[in-house]
């Protein structure tokens, strides 16, 4: 009979807030698929301006740099929040995960509301033409998975006020960080491609 080997696991801690946490990696592997996806949304951007002459098509000028331009100071500093209570988790610290939170949401807030301001001065729509697709599928997509990462984020500060700040939650408020970061980090080449894009391969 074949001998049944074991691993000895006990003296492993039950929940790890750090990288080696199996949550964490599973957190990196979602941003590799936000990721993925909005690098093929990008290609096509490319792609379908090749085909045609005048980029973007006739009646639509380059977009205004203002709102959006200002809008990534608050985005950028909504990271440091981020962080702060990322190691707040790690420290078990209740004051740093909120006051980090806190920050995250608010500076996000104002970010979201540059880019609601912002789209108002938009002379397009949709369904425009294939530039109004792909430029409000972009818009769309990273303010969605904005929106759903600021409600967990809300769901984490509830949970946290109320006490309930364990290793499970803690786990929660410290991977929450990597997608934020994630977030943060992707919306600059998908602001130079929206935003610069037609002003550096516009008509030939």
């Amino acid at each position: 009979m074949t001998p049944v080997h074991t691993v000895d696991v006990s003296d492993l801690p039950p929940y790890e807030i750090s990288v080696g946490a199996p949550l964490w990696w599973g957190q990196i592997l979602l941003c590799v698929i936000e990721g993925t996806m909005f690098s093929i949304l990008i290609a096509m951007y490319f792609y379908l301006r090749l085909s045609l002459d005048v980029w973007p098509p006739p009646g639509v000028g380059p977009l205004r740099l203002d709102l959006p331009t200002v809008a990534l100071v608050p985005l950028v500093l909504s990271a440091i929040g981020s962080y702060v209570a990322s190691e707040g988790a790690k420290k078990n610290r209740t004051d740093m995960m909120l006051a980090g939170m806190g920050a995250n949401l608010a500076l996000a807030g104002v970010f979201l509301a540059l880019r609601f301001l912002e789209w108002r001065n938009f002379n397009f729509t949709w369904a425009a033409d294939v530039h109004g697709t792909l430029v409000w599928s972009i818009l769309f997509l990273h303010t969605f998975d904005v929106a759903a990462d600021l409600l967990m984020t809300v769901a984490l500060v509830v949970i946290v006020a109320v006490g309930r700040g364990g290793p499970k939650q803690r786990i929660g408020v410290h991977v929450d960080s990597v997608v934020w970061y994630f977030l943060v980090l992707i919306w600059f080449p998908l602001y130079a491609v929206i935003y610069w894009g037609p002003r550096l391969v516009g008509t030939r």
